[in-house]
């Protein structure tokens, strides 16, 4: 969001959750826990895919681009909240701000559009396996991946780009700089604003939820036609990537349709703890114990780390 700064507001006051040293205490080692998992679970996905030849298939391409934004994500916010639960003044610049936004925005977007195309890719995979070596071959991942950045730029941040805000106040109740909680700020009616966020909203939420929803349409009404070992596994690596979908588009879609009007600072405030902190921590977590390779890899680094050979 372009922000029009005619009202000498310079910088933005974050409120966060209290005041209390005891409490911020206490949220202090919480977050720091979470964060470190956070940083642990996607770092080692990662680790695992770049490393073994074997993952190199695009089913884990898109899941390491998923912790890789799933990193980006948290670390976006996470380090500025820990900071500032031991700080009295709370106090981000108008630039710094509005880049957080910005980067939030882009993440959003790309991670939505990215779990749609996860779904497409075990659409192919389980619907059409015979085609899949053309349709998801490397060629097209690529191009894939620079459709998921370039229409999360083109749909999430172009458009905020020609609908500008004049700030009248400083203060928001929340612990990052947040779209929703900045348009309290504004002086004018903000109407538009509204406007171009359910746009922004329906096309990099409810688009990719309708695609992945009629994936798994087709994927469901294949599964039911195959014999009962190949079911299961099927339904082993859908599960996982429902979970993620769930979680994710749960929370966004609460916090992102409905008019800005309408906005409760203390209730989106909690709605962002989700997406932005819970969301980066569960979705490794979810595929590591639902993905047998991934299991399997981890443990034959945990033996060889430690020079014992794996038992069986």
């Amino acid at each position: 969001m372009a922000i029009i700064n005619q009202t000498l507001v310079t910088e933005i006051i974050l409120i966060g959750f209290t005041r209390d040293p005891t409490i911020n205490a206490v949220l202090f080692i919480v977050f720091l826990i979470i964060y470190v998992v956070t940083l642990s679970g996607n770092g080692l996905i990662i680790c695992i895919i770049l490393t073994r030849p074997h993952l190199h298939v695009p089913m884990y391409y898109f899941l390491c681009m998923l912790s890789f934004f799933d990193l980006s994500y948290s670390s976006t916010a996470v380090p500025r909240l820990l900071m500032d639960l031991f700080s009295t003044d709370r106090i981000i610049s108008i630039s710094a701000c509005v880049i957080q936004i910005y980067v939030i925005l882009l993440l959003e977007g790309c991670e939505c559009i990215l779990l749609a195309v996860m779904a497409y890719d075990r659409y192919i995979a389980i619907c059409q396996p015979l085609h899949y070596p053309v349709l998801m071959r490397w060629s097209i991942c690529h191009r894939l991946t620079a459709m998921i950045f370039i229409s999360s730029f083109m749909m999430c941040i172009f458009p905020s780009i020609f609908t500008p805000v004049v700030l009248c106040g400083n203060k928001i109740n929340h612990f990052m700089c947040e779209i929703l909680a900045l348009l309290t700020l504004a002086c004018e009616s903000t109407s538009s604003n509204e406007d171009v966020i359910f746009s922004i909203s329906f096309l990099s939420l409810f688009l990719p939820f309708l695609l992945i929803i009629i994936s798994y349409i087709c994927i469901l009404s294949s599964v039911l036609k195959i014999q009962s070992a190949g079911r299961a596994k099927a339904f082993s690596t859908c599960s996982s990537h429902l979970a993620v979908v769930g979680l994710y588009f749960g929370t966004v879609m609460l916090m992102y349709f409905g008019p800005a009007s309408q906005y409760s600072t203390n209730q989106e405030k909690y709605s962002s703890i989700f997406y932005v902190i819970i969301s980066p921590l569960l979705n490794p977590l979810i595929y590591g114990l639902n993905n047998r390779e991934i299991k399997e890899t981890f443990i034959k680094m945990i033996y060889k780390t430690n020079a014992l050979p794996p038992t069986h």
